[in-house]
């Protein structure tokens, strides 16, 4: 038993000093890094909601003398306010509205109250503003603003001086100013 043991053990040691050791496997190069994620770039924000426009509305009345058709100092100073306003807003029409008193024909009031409306056209358009964006219209004698307080002061006549004076409120042009405003 112990020569089997020892011939066991010889053959062992020969077996283990011939047998030649492999040498080390090189490392497995190192695996290449991840790929990087791709960027994600972050949605731009919304857009800001546009504030609405803010609908402008501007009113003015100028005075005339009686028969004329010719813009009073204290028109103009009024035109000119207005004019003022209207250069800050997206301007969408002018509305000039002539009007006339009672005194004279029908046929004449109207077309009083037109060339009332038209000189404030002019006038509006030497201001800078466009020609097209103004409308004009005569009511003639139509729409008074005196109503029926003058009616009994005597003869329709531009004589009756009391009369002239009573209806100074209805020879007037009434304006509009409609447009927008950006916030």
């Amino acid at each position: 038993m112990i020569k089997n043991s020892w011939l066991l053990l010889v053959a062992f040691a020969f077996a283990a000093g011939c047998a030649t050791q492999e040498p080390p496997k090189p490392a497995p190069p190192p695996a290449p890094p991840p790929a990087p994620a791709p960027e994600v770039k972050p949605a731009p924000p919304a857009p800001k909601p546009k504030p609405a426009a803010e609908k402008v509305t501007s009113a003015g009345t100028v005075h005339f003398d009686f028969d004329k058709a010719e813009l009073r100092p204290d028109g103009k100073a009024t035109l000119d306010e207005l004019a003022s306003k209207v250069r800050g807003i997206n301007l969408e029409v002018v509305i000039a509205i002539g009007h006339a008193d009672m005194i004279g024909s029908d046929a004449y009031n109207q077309k009083l109250s037109v060339r009332r409306a038209e000189a404030i056209k002019a006038y509006l358009v030497s201001k800078g503003i466009e020609t097209n964006r103004i409308y004009t219209e005569g009511k003639g004698e139509k729409q008074p603003v005196t109503g029926d307080k003058c009616k009994k002061m005597g003869p329709e006549h531009r004589s009756n001086k009391k009369l002239v004076a009573c209806l100074a409120p209805d020879r007037r042009v009434e304006i509009e100013v409609i447009g927008t405003r950006q916030p």
